[in-house]
């Protein structure tokens, strides 16, 4: 169990790094040049923010890192107790769960409209990026053998 704690949590860490700040940069980069991209995810900032979060004022990209490391722990003990397909579940488990999450709780929290104030391209743009989390993780995860 302390294994699955463990790992989890660093293969939640550098999938944030690599996988959710590699797709916000491809997006940024690339993707704000092709017009189908931006109607569909709109025009997406530049990856690894360093703007402070409150309370602590720690950047928020070591925030995200930190919340990504969480979130593996969590998905590192479905997928070992699980027989699910690891990378199908593992993308929908961060567009869905922590996509959701961070459309009620976490914008409760900050005084911001849930649900992205209802725009799609916001929705559409998080769920990739928390999908592009959720397959790194389990991307991850893998050669380290946590299956059950």
């Amino acid at each position: 169990m302390q294994k699955t704690l463990i790992l989890g949590f660093i293969a939640g860490i550098l999938a944030v790094l690599v996988f959710h700040q590699g797709t916000a940069f491809l997006l940024n980069t690339y993707g704000n040049d092709i017009p189908n991209v931006v109607a569909i995810f709109g025009r997406t900032g530049a990856a690894f923010n360093m703007n402070p979060v409150p309370p602590l004022g720690v950047p928020t990209v070591a925030s995200q890192a930190f919340w990504g490391g969480v979130w593996g722990i969590i998905l590192a003990m479905i997928l070992r107790a699980t027989p699910v397909p690891d990378l199908l579940f593992s993308f929908v488990f961060g567009a869905l769960a922590l996509t959701l999450v961070a459309f009620t709780l976490v914008a409760s929290l900050k005084g911001l409209p849930t649900f992205a104030g209802g725009n799609q391209q916001v929705w559409a743009r998080a769920a990739l990026l928390n999908g592009a989390w959720g397959w790194g993780t389990a991307m991850l995860l893998r050669p380290l053998g946590l299956r059950g």
